[in-house]
């Protein structure tokens, strides 16, 4: 993957963790992702068949911080799929669309199957993208952060359309995870490449770029 801003210079730790992105289909994960990964946004984003795999190097103090990133299929029918994919993760996020009552519904039992399946100490954000759309949206910031904050939860609105958030909600989960057990190597050192200095604010002009549909 290309990467977007920021250096490695001067950090002294490298940790790597395990992140999934998990939510209904069609309500962004994946463009989220691709703006993450890339610093890209496609209008119309073709639907992940079983999960994909992307990783992103960021920079958060003196530490080099490696995500494995899950992208995981909305459809139902890879749901039992999904086991897989968050077992042994350090972090989640869970997706909806701030225009679909549905996919909130959605994001909660997500939310819940993590809480008794998956590792009990990971870190889950609650993402409701498609921000640029907050004119057409069904579900208030409020009750969001309500839910949020019931169940120990990051959350943030975002939109891979505009950027809003993306690069934020990766820096929150960073800032969270335990960084006490860093990678060694050179081997392993010499592969990371640089990555997002996620302590500098995007761009103006990447966070202007609002017209049209969201994701």
């Amino acid at each position: 993957m290309a990467a977007r801003g920021g250096t490695m210079l001067g950090t002294s730790k490298i940790c790597q963790f395990k992140l999934v992105l998990l939510g209904e289909t069609a309500v962004g994960k994946s463009s989220v992702v691709l703006r993450f990964v890339k610093g890209q946004f496609q209008e119309y984003q073709e639907a992940t068949i079983g999960a994909a795999f992307l990783t992103q190097t960021v920079c958060l103090d003196d530490t080099t911080i490696k995500f494995e990133i899950w992208d995981t299929a909305g459809q139902e029918r890879y749901h039992s799929l999904a086991p897989m994919y968050y077992r042994g993760a350090q972090a989640a996020i869970v997706v909806f669309d701030i225009t679909s009552t549905d996919s909130f519904t959605r994001a909660k039992s997500w939310v819940k199957e993590l809480q008794k399946q998956a590792n009990p100490n990971i870190v889950i954000a609650l993402a409701g993208n498609k921000a640029d759309l907050s004119n057409k949206r069904t579900v208030e910031f409020q009750e969001a952060q309500d839910y949020a904050d019931e169940n120990s939860l990051l959350f943030m609105e975002t939109s891979a359309k505009t950027a809003l958030n993306v690069n934020e909600i990766f820096m929150a989960i960073a800032k969270k995870l335990p960084k006490s057990d860093p990678q060694s190597g050179l081997g392993t050192a010499g592969r990371v490449r640089p990555g997002v200095d996620l302590n500098e604010p995007a761009s103006q002009s990447r966070m202007g770029q609002c017209c049209g549909r969201g994701n």
